[in-house]
């Protein structure tokens, strides 16, 4: 079985026959899938293994980037300059259209940040990302102490400002927009479940309650990766696959994996291939309703 139906609505997301297909496999630990929409190809990360994947139909996996500074999570800008959250270093880059990379972020009133994890760009072009303390651990990073006292949640302005937003998240990890961005979705690894946060036009956020609680026992996958379709159901890895939640926090069904599953984007001429990061390996699933453009 492939696909967990909690209720007919998962219909509408997924056909119940849908199969999970390996596409690559041998790494150390996936992360950070990001499609190219004109260019058709994908770009994720192998933590550990310290280097950046391409995959493309017609060549498959080939090294992107080598070595990658621990890469976590990426995205792209409104540009389409590829932006990557850099474990080893504490630095979130860009990749501008030269191929040079150029530091974005790497500390808040004179400390270093932690590591941070996964980014989402608003449609203003502010950056937004989570700095948990993934990267300065065993075998995610490089083992070292930290320099700032909390995990926060940032907001890098186009003119380089970075404001903390807030700083009482254990793993701040995953983090998404509502389709009208007045929202704002972040996870928590360790607390294994999701805050939501009301965005201002400034883009400060306020509140921040428990939306959903990812349900599992200890030492099953916590949630990590998490992204809206163009509907805007939520899609958030956790045990067993990736859960599905409509707009009232109910879960209607989940997508299981062969592996724990890290992280996930749409991809594909129509945006309806789920290409999946999981562990040591990169699958695809076809979905029913499409993905949001990366940029």
């Amino acid at each position: 079985m492939t696909v967990d139906i909690h209720s007919d609505e998962m219909l509408a997301v997924v056909e119940k026959s849908a199969t999970v297909e390996q596409l690559a496999t041998g790494f150390v630990f996936t992360e950070g899938p990001v499609w190219h929409p004109y260019d058709n190809y994908l770009v994720f990360s192998d933590i550990a293994g310290n280097r950046m994947v391409r995959w493309d139909a017609n060549d498959g996996a080939q090294t992107f980037r080598e070595p990658s500074n621990m890469a976590n999570g990426n995205a792209y800008d409104h540009q389409g300059r590829l932006l990557t959250c850099e474990h080893a270093t504490s630095r979130l880059v860009r990749t501008n259209s030269d191929g040079a990379t150029e530091v974005l972020a790497s500390h808040y009133e004179g400390r270093e940040l932690n590591s941070p994890n996964d980014v989402v760009v608003k449609s203003d072009g502010a950056i937004y990302f989570t700095d948990p303390m993934s990267g300065r651990l065993e075998f995610w990073g490089i083992p070292r102490d930290p320099d700032l006292p909390f995990r926060g949640v940032y907001r890098l302005e186009e003119d380089g400002t970075l404001k903390l937003l807030v700083d009482d998240f254990v793993i701040p990890n995953g983090l998404c927009f509502s389709l009208d961005e007045s929202r704002l979705y972040v996870n928590d690894t360790k607390l294994r479940h999701i805050r939501v946060f009301d965005v201002a036009d400034d883009g400060s956020i306020s509140g921040g309650e428990v939306w959903v609680e990812i349900g599992g026992v200890e030492g099953e996958r916590p949630p990590d990766g998490m992204k809206l379709d163009s509907s805007g159901v939520l899609f958030c890895t956790g045990p067993g696959g990736i859960h599905v939640f409509n707009g009232r926090a109910e879960r209607i069904g989940v997508i299981l994996f062969p592996e724990n599953v890290t992280n996930f984007a749409w991809g594909g001429q129509d945006l309806r291939t789920l290409f999946v990061t999981a562990s040591t390996s990169l699958y695809r699933i076809q979905l029913k309703q499409s993905g949001l453009k990366a940029f």
